[in-house]
């Protein structure tokens, strides 16, 4: 799929990875992703998935670390997560809210097997072994969506890799280099506003082909 990277990701990665920070950079970046998501959301439906997304958002937080952990790259550790999202967006009707389509969803599993069955996530099981023992907070399923899927917000066509646009607006396969210095004050939620502030241009963490990424 294809996702935007800059340094402001770095910083955000590393804040995760620092327990003096994780649980504001944690807060932040659950509802950045629950806002931009909710923005996706049909108007009528959006209100009672917002708890919904609150829960999956923080359990894909524990999938980017791990990724990391088991050696994947800033950019595939986030495209993961967004794949876990779109799985849970597809299992749950709402294909206004994907970010690639429906007819990549097999693709984009197969690209991080590996990963998935180390952790036991399937498209019908999403998080895996990383869905909190209390499970996702229940929302109202539209599956009558999934007869004729309409994906206002996806990019096909970049199932076979991570794509990333860097500041520049160059699309480069697997990732810019990374930052030679990180300032971790610019992750959201460490820098003060930045997770309820941020405008729509800054939606950064966000991939899709809508300009919101």
């Amino acid at each position: 799929m294809k996702l935007r990277q800059n340094a402001r990701h770095f910083a955000s990665r590393t804040a995760l990875q620092t327990p003096v920070v994780r649980s504001v950079a944690t807060a932040g970046l659950v509802r950045l992703h629950t806002r931009v998501f909710l923005d996706k959301a049909d108007p009528a439906h959006a209100d009672e998935r917002e708890a919904h997304l609150d829960d999956l958002f923080e359990a894909t937080i524990d999938t980017y670390l791990r990724a990391l952990k088991d050696g994947y790259s800033e950019a595939e550790a986030r495209e993961i997560t967004h794949i876990q999202a779109a799985f849970d967006f597809y299992n749950h009707g709402w294909t206004e809210m994907m970010e690639f389509p429906t007819d990549e969803l097999d693709a984009h599993y197969d690209r991080y097997r590996e990963f998935f069955e180390r952790w036991d996530i399937t498209i019908d099981e999403p998080l895996g072994q990383f869905a909190p023992a209390a499970g996702l907070t229940e929302a109202p399923s539209t599956p009558e969506k999934l007869d004729d899927p309409v994906h206002p917000h996806a990019e096909g066509g970049f199932a076979d890799d991570v794509y990333v646009e860097t500041e520049s607006g160059e699309t480069v396969v697997g990732g810019r280099d990374e930052p030679a210095d990180i300032d971790v004050s610019q992750a959201v939620g460490v820098r003060d506003g930045a997770e309820t502030d941020a405008p729509e241009n800054e939606n950064e963490n966000e991939s899709g082909g809508d300009g919101e990424n």
